[in-house]
Parts: C-alpha cells; sequence; structure tokens
C-alpha cells in the first residue's frame, strides 16, 4: 500500500500505550560467537520482566526454537497467557531495525510502517528480516504501508533504532546513520528529504540532527545508543566525562547541539553515564544504558556489572516516575552488539478504544548485526 496523507500519521511516544511487544527468539549463533548458550536464557527473563505489563509477541524461526522458547519460559514460571509464540523465520533478532514501525492514523487506527531493510547496509543474509513486516501484518491483521523515498519514489530503507520521536511533533536521528558515506542506507538523499519524510511518516516536523553514536555501533550511528525523550521536553543524553574515553568528544558535541535545539524550542537535558567500556576479544562494544525500552508500566535498562549501573537506574527512574525500572543484565548479550530496545519494537495501543490497565496479562497463542 502506498501512504494517503490525509490520513494523518503519528508516530507516538514510546511511553504511550502499548498493546503487545514484539521480540524475536536468538537462534543464529554467529551473532553471539561463541557465546549464544547463556542468551536465550536472557530473553527469558526479559519476557518474564514485560509479561507483568503487556503480551510479548515472539516470533520463532522454526518449531525447535518454538519449543525451546517455551521450554525456558516455563523454566523462569513466565504465566503463558502473557505471550504468544508464531513460527515466523527470521535471520536475526533485532526486530527494532526489521519489524515495521507503528504509527497512529488520524482516525485512531494503527498502521504498521513497513521500511525497507538491507541489513543496516552491511551484511548480506537478511532475507527473511526483509519480510517480518509481512509477517505481523498477517498475524495482527493491521494495515501496513510502504514508506516511499520523496526524492525519487523508491522504497525507503529505515531503521526503528536510528529514530527517536517525544511524539508531539519532534524527532532526533545522527548524521552519522543517515547522512555519511558509510553504510548508505538511501542513496543521494539529504537532509531535507529525510526531514520531509520523518514529517510525513512520522508526524515529525521538527528534526534534531545529532552528530555520532556510539563507539563500537555495528549500525553506524543509531540514535538508541546516546539519546532518548523521556517526555515531550525532556531528553535523556548518555554523556562520557572521561576526555581520554572515544565517546567524550562525541557525547561533547551532541551536548552542544542539544543545547542549540534548546535555544529554538524548549528542551531539558538530562545525562547518564556510560559503563567503563565493556570488551570482548579486543572489541569494544556498544555497552549504553541509553537502550533501555520503555513499556507499560515499566522501564527494563540494560546493566553491565558497573558502578555506573546504579548512578544510571536512578537517572532513567527520576525520568519516568511512576513507572518500575528493572536492570537487565546485558554483558553476554551486548556480544551481539545490541541490548534491549534493539532487540524489541512496539506495537502501539489503538485510540480507538479504550485499553486494559498496565499490570493486566493478556492473550494467549500459539541476530547480533553481525555477518
Amino acid at each position: 500500500m502506498t501512504i494517503e496523507p490525509a490520513l494523518g500519521r503519528r508516530m507516538p511516544a514510546e511511553w504511550e500505550r502499548h498493546e503487545a511487544t514484539w521480540i524475536a527468539w536468538p537462534h543464529h549463533e554467529p551473532d553471539w560467537p561463541g557465546k549464544l548458550a547463556p542468551i536465550p536464557w536472557v530473553y527469558a527473563e526479559i519476557v518474564r520482566a514485560l509479561g507483568d505489563y503487556e503480551r510479548v509477541e515472539i516470533l520463532c524461526h522454526d518449531a525447535s526454537v518454538a519449543e525451546t522458547t517455551r521450554t525456558l519460559l516455563d523454566a523462569h514460571s513466565v504465566k503463558e497467557r502473557s505471550y504468544r509464540v508464531h513460527l515466523v523465520s527470521n535471520d536475526r533478532v533485532w526486530l527494532r531495525d526489521s519489524a515495521p514501525t507503528g504509527v497512529i492514523r488520524g482516525d485512531g487506527q494503527v498502521e504498521l510502517l513497513n521500511w525497507g531493510f538491507n541489513g543496516w547496509a552491511k551484511y548480506p543474509n537478511y532475507r527473511n528480516d526483509a519480510e517480518i513486516g509481512r509477517e505481523i501484518e498477517r498475524i495482527t491483521g493491521l494495515p501496513r504501508i510502504v514508506p516511499r523515498r520523496p526524492d525519487n519514489g523508491e522504497r525507503m530503507i529505515l531503521e526503528g533504532g536510528g529514530i527517536e520521536v517525544n511524539g508531539s511533533g519532534r524527532i532526533m536521528a545522527t548524521e552519522e546513520w543517515l547522512l555519511s558515506g558509510v553504510q548508505v542506507r538511501n542513496p543521494g538523499m539529504a537532509a531535507g528529504d529525510y526531514e520531509q519524510a520523518f514529517d510525513e511518516y512520522l508526524g515529525a516536523a521538527d528534526t534534531i540532527w545529532l552528530g555520532e553514536g556510539a563507539v563500537g555501533d555495528d549500525t553506524h550511528g543509531h540514535i538508541d545508543d546516546i539519546a532518548r525523550f523521556s517526555s515531550a521536553d525532556t531528553v535523556i543524553l548518555a554523556y562520557e566525562q572521561d576526555p581520554t574515553d572515544e565517546n567524550h568528544t562525541r557525547s561533547a558535541d551532541n551536548m552542544r547541539r542539544l543545547e542549540a535545539a534548546a535555544r529554538k524550542k524548549p528542551l531539558r537535558i538530562v545525562t547518564i553515564p556510560f559503563p567503563r567500556p565493556v570488551m570482548m576479544n579486543g572489541e569494544r562494544l556498544p555497552a549504553s544504558y541509553a537502550n533501555f525500552y520503555v513499556a507499560n508500566g515499566v522501564v527494563l535498562v540494560p546493566t553491565f556489572n558497573d558502578p555506573n549501573d546504579r548512578i544510571a537506574l536512578n537517572g532513567i527512574a527520576e525520568a519516568f516516575p511512576g513507572r518500575a525500572v528493572i536492570g537487565i543484565h546485558a554483558v553476554d548479550l551486548v556480544w551481539g552488539l545490541g541490548t534491549l530496545h534493539c532487540l524489541t519494537q512496539q506495537q502501539p495501543a489503538s485510540a480507538v478504544a479504550v485499553r486494559p490497565t498496565a499490570r493486566t496479562r493478556r492473550g494467549d497463542g500459539g541476530g547480533s548485526k553481525r555477518g
């Protein structure tokens, strides 16, 4: 389908009401080289934490993966009515990027924006992931559209981890991700073209361009490792104080850019630290507390056995009053080059019906970005 501008789309902020959270169960060993074994247990803990607040929809690559999923969730005493398992072939688990983005039309209907996906313009094996939008359309029955580039009408390539909205017309993205010459998603598209697309498809007319993402980010600059909205006029910025750390110059530049945006339109900037560098086989991993996920009544935050864990958890709790804040151990998880926000994708609640309360469990039914 093609978009009908008259319907007027808006991407809700992540803290707005969800119908469900979508994840894909880990199965591809090269995503976590030599370390896949503990990862499904981390996923079971994520589902256990989310299941108290909203339904979790789980994509399983095949019947064997589905059986393992149910076994591990049962071992964690996760109630069956809090999740549903679906057999859907997938290459990797990072649904933030491969699954469609949920928006709300002017009539209150939820619609799926099925961006093109090309393996982060880096990896060749993404055929199954590119079809996940069709599968979620089939499962949910929600209308799905294919966004088009404003400059030439071709399908627009975009990943959900690269966009951060406040639900009230503002969006953040990085120049490193969309405007550099590395891992180019949409060759020939300029900043103005992206801004037009953000306005048309996401209802976000005010774009804040940050500079670079976190060191070690395999996506080359996703916003969700460095800056997140916690309210319409508050942004949480991952800020590295140590001037000898590679993230310091990047975060200082991003702070300046946010301060410039705040002079045009009110914006409160809250900082949280980075953990000390997390290394594996000489490779620095993109460990960041900013990769948290906001669900109904709860915020899940990656933790790294670091003294800064407590500081970050407290800062995020202050930014989301009234929500439980739960730390999820992510030292093993981040070896896949992503953590909690990268692996989740929210399905917004429709604005045309009253939804259950935050702690109601509902429903029952039947990777790294590495090569």
